[in-house]
């Protein structure tokens, strides 16, 4: 197996993002949508990010939101990455890449999912990001089958996402890709929404990484 990156996503509490970030995953993201229940805030700024190693890059996760404001929002706070979980198109992809963040494309995966249409996003996503489909955009802490891809023949590379918990050591074990490269996790390792149990976080980053 591969190195696996290691997102973790929905971060919002300073001490508890402090806790997080000492064991160093790759990436810690925020999301800027609204209607999320770990959704920042409005009043959130550069001082809730200060216990951050420059070793761990920050990404902001947003839904359809206007590009200007995506690149506001990423350069002001010093993201490296946006996170782009809506319907955005390669195009508007495309815009937001020009101005240096490194793209996820998160998307959302069922039995139907049609992955040729991913082709149009080959030359301006970084990593997509196969995540569960639901009646909302963002995360259901529900795990999809990850069977489905073998259908992905794509140049992307990816992360899983969806549900991922302490309990998946043997189902990350056992899976293999050739574009495979990360894990992002959430909902699985919360009190409470926002609030990640920083001492399951840190054993699963060290099971993780001791396996590979």
């Amino acid at each position: 197996m591969k190195a696996l990156k290691i997102k973790i996503c929905g971060m919002r509490n300073p001490e508890n993002i402090s806790g997080v970030a000492a064991v160093l995953p790759d990436f810690l993201g925020f999301i800027f949508y609204p209607k999320s229940a770990r959704f920042v805030g409005e009043d959130f700024s550069s001082e809730q990010l200060k216990a951050i190693p420059g070793t761990i890059q920050k990404v902001g996760v947003f839904v359809n939101e206007l590009p200007e404001k995506v690149i506001e929002i990423c350069k002001r706070l010093n993201f490296q990455v946006a996170q782009l979980h809506g319907s955005e198109s390669p195009e508007y992809c495309r815009q937001i890449k020009a101005s240096g963040l490194t793209i996820f494309k998160a998307l959302s995966v069922d039995d139907s999912f049609d992955f040729g249409q991913l082709s149009g996003y080959a030359d301006v996503c970084d990593y997509f990001l196969f995540d569960t489909k639901g009646h909302m955009p963002g995360g259901t802490g529900q795990k999809f089958n990850w069977e489905l891809l073998k259908n992905y023949e794509g140049s992307v590379p990816f992360f899983l996402s969806g549900g991922i918990g302490p309990g998946d050591l043997e189902a990350i074990r056992n899976f293999e890709h050739p574009r495979w490269r990360g894990l992002d996790v959430n909902s699985g390792f919360e009190l409470s929404p926002a609030l990640k149990d920083v001492d399951k976080v840190q054993k699963f980053i060290r099971e993780i990484r001791n396996i590979q």
